[in-house]
């Protein structure tokens, strides 16, 4: 089974996030970058899924040289093989097109994505390279089981659980409890440097979107405290201050 495993170069949480250029780019500077933890989860099952020469793992990245320590990281886990499409991730239909461009040119059987990356939480990525491909896709899986040319997977919907199965090739989103987030050992961070890590250029993708502009959250307001036999200054503070009655 050849599988391709999508990761994403994300700012780490306890990083302080600003903006340059009037809030219109994202500063670097200062940033510790990740790979990105649901990411992890889609990189811990495919090994999980290859182990005992029963498959392949490759994972890709849109990025520039920066991203590479990210990169060897994934091969330190277990990957077999990076690709790293050399430019910046404008948006996420110009990452879904690269990434399905170099999965349509190598036939793999399972393409697995993160549930969304912790920077921009769109969820996107998935569905369309799945899209384009023409292929199925499920998003936000909770377990992952293959059987020869099918995949069954358990999903949490409202009020229970939802079990699919679909043939492959598919796309499948991976969330907690798919599998165990493996750890780099030192036998695998010796060998990530002798694996194979191609670059190759990107292809032309038409700019549907652009951004205008980031915001950072206001910052929290001081608490007021109600006495809780004083239901009317309660009611009038969520009307007139909090405004959301």
């Amino acid at each position: 089974m050849k599988i391709l495993v999508c990761i994403s170069n994300v700012p780490d949480t306890t990083s302080k996030i600003t903006f340059t250029n009037d809030n219109t780019a994202f500063n670097n500077a200062g940033v510790q970058y990740i790979v990105n933890p649901y990411d992890e989860i889609a990189l811990s099952k495919a090994i999980d899924l290859a182990e005992g020469g029963k498959g392949t793992v490759t994972v890709i990245t849109v990025g520039d040289a920066s991203t590479e320590a990210t990169i060897r990281k994934a091969l330190a886990t277990g990957a077999d093989h990076a690709i790293r499409v050399n430019a910046l991730p404008r948006d996420a239909w110009f990452v879904a097109n690269q990434i399905a461009h170099y999965a349509k040119d190598n036939s793999f059987d399972l393409i697995l994505t993160g549930r969304e990356s912790i920077d921009y939480n769109g969820t996107q990525v998935g569905a369309l390279v799945a899209t384009i491909l023409n292929i199925p896709s499920v998003s936000i899986s909770k377990k992952l089981d293959i059987d020869g040319n099918s995949a069954t997977v358990e999903r949490e919907i409202e009020g229970g659980k939802e079990v699919l199965t679909l043939n492959l090739p598919a796309v499948i989103g991976t969330a907690e409890g798919v599998a165990e987030t493996k750890i780099p050992n030192m036998r695998g961070i010796m060998t990530a440097r002798t694996k194979p890590l191609d670059v190759i250029e990107p292809i032309e993708v038409a700019q549907l979107s652009h951004i205008v502009k980031f915001e950072t959250p206001a910052p929290r307001g001081a608490v007021t405290l109600v006495d809780a036999g004083d239901v009317e200054k309660l009611v009038s503070l969520l009307h007139e201050k909090a405004k959301v009655i």
